[in-house]
């Protein structure tokens, strides 16, 4: 890794690694038709995406009229039933990611994932596509326990400590401003993605750098370093 700035680089995954919106939108979906709710795009789930599994309905429950705690409770069980049995009909990787992947693997550096989605079904999806080999780690939403997944700063710290890895030396992919104040609270440099599943223009996340495809990630990483 001569000459390269990070020794490890943390990857967010729905919405930065790879493409789950279809997946995840069918999955809402089948929760709003259980309740009488009509349907809702791909592309107006995207958003809601990002905070976790209930917190992506909770969005689309008050998009189509709202919902007390128990309704929600019970659409939330559905939906994860209904992911369980369909996590990579539509799923796969942002064009340029595994390219990106074999180039940092290719200087030695150490690759991670932190998700706000469950740890199960992350490793889940990621072995489905053949993925998890490449990872030192995989760090979900309820890996260390409930408020400590993004925004906390808590498992980009974990990463770290697992990876054997150095603040100074670490720096995060992510396409959500969960992953961009989590990064900042643990004290580690932080490049938005703006064909993620964005909830704002991707420069009004507050990253360090935004790249709009994977073809920038090394670049905008190189140039990370020298401004640090």
């Amino acid at each position: 890794m001569t000459g390269f700035p990070f020794s490890l680089v943390g990857f967010d995954m729905d919405g930065t690694l790879l493409d789950t919106s279809g997946d995840l939108a069918a999955a809402v979906n089948h929760a709003l038709a259980s309740a009488g709710r009509a349907e809702l795009t791909v592309d107006q789930i995207k958003p809601m995406i990002g905070g976790g599994a209930r917190h992506m309905l909770a969005q689309g429950m008050a998009r189509t009229g709202g919902c007390d705690e128990a309704e929600l409770d019970l659409l939330h069980r559905r939906l994860l039933d209904y992911y369980e049995a369909h996590m990579t009909v539509l799923t796969a990787p942002y064009p340029g990611a595994l390219a990106a992947l074999d180039a940092l693997a290719d200087m030695d550096i150490t690759v991670a994932v932190v998700t706000n989605k469950l740890e199960g079904y992350a490793v889940t999806v990621l072995d489905a596509l053949g993925l998890t080999d490449r990872f030192a780690t995989v760090i979900g939403g309820d890996t260390l326990g409930p408020g400590r997944g993004k925004p906390a700063p808590d498992p980009i710290v974990e990463m770290i400590r697992r990876c054997d890895g150095d603040v100074a030396t670490t720096a995060f992919i992510g396409d959500s401003v969960y992953d961009v104040r989590s990064a900042k609270a643990a004290g580690v440099p932080v490049i938005a993605c703006s064909f993620g599943f964005l909830d704002r223009p991707a420069a009004e996340l507050g990253a360090d750098a935004v790249i709009d495809g994977y073809d920038g990630l090394l670049p905008a990483l190189r140039r990370l370093g020298r401004s640090g």
